[in-house]
Order: C-alpha cells, then structure tokens, then sequence
C-alpha cells in the first residue's frame, strides 16, 4: 500500500540541455528534439520535447513522494507538444494504492502536454 500525500505539484521549465542530454541517454536524437535549425523548419516552428522525458519527470515527482514504489506500467497520451522555455505544472494524483492519474500542461495556456495513469507495485 502506498501511503502519503493525495496530489503533489510541481512547476518545470524545459531547457534543450535537457532535450539534449535525454536523447543522448535514450539514443533518440530525432532532429525535432535536438536540431534547432531543422525543427525551426516544421510546423513546430522550434524543438519539442520527449515525450518521455515528460514522463520522466513526473515519474521523478512521483517517486520524490513515494520512494519505495516501482513501476508496473503506464498508458500516456501526448495531446500536444512542449517546447523549450515553456512553464509547465506537473501534476500527480494518488487514484488508488496502485495507480496515479498524471498530467503535464503549459501554464501559459492550459494545453495538455501529457495525460494518463502510472500504475505502481
């Protein structure tokens, strides 16, 4: 059973060192994430994040509360891209003993970056 706080939040403020070093770790170096330049010529208009790498960090802030947790699994859907410099609230919410409703938007104008459920052991 997972004890604790029911909602944790947290504010995030990408950078492309981070779009950087996550592609260097996970060996997705796709253009969008880490070529300026390239990603300066799609619809973005600009460099977009991992969607993992979202992931990741709410995964930290979740485990920052609940450090004896380990994932089970995950179902995550990207609505919208994040982009470098973007205020972004992380939030996760404690459903059940096993599973977290979580989310990432832009502050900016209430987009959802990320939506779904961690589920934990």
């Amino acid at each position: 059973m997972i004890d604790g706080a029911e909602a944790i939040s947290r504010e995030w403020v990408p950078t492309q060192a981070e779009f950087d070093l996550f592609a260097q770790i996970s060996g997705d170096d796709n253009p969008i994430h880490v070529d300026p330049d390239f990603s300066a010529r799609t619809r973005f208009g600009r460099t977009v994040s991992h969607g993992m790498l979202i992931y990741g960090k709410l995964w930290g802030l979740l485990k920052s509360t609940y450090p004896d947790c380990r994932p089970s699994g995950q179902t995550l859907m990207f609505p919208n891209p994040c982009f470098v410099g973007d205020r972004v609230r992380l939030d996760v919410r404690r459903e059940s003993d096993t599973t977290f409703a979580i989310r990432a938007t832009r502050i900016s104008d209430e987009a959802v970056l990320l939506t779904g459920e961690a589920e934990v052991a």
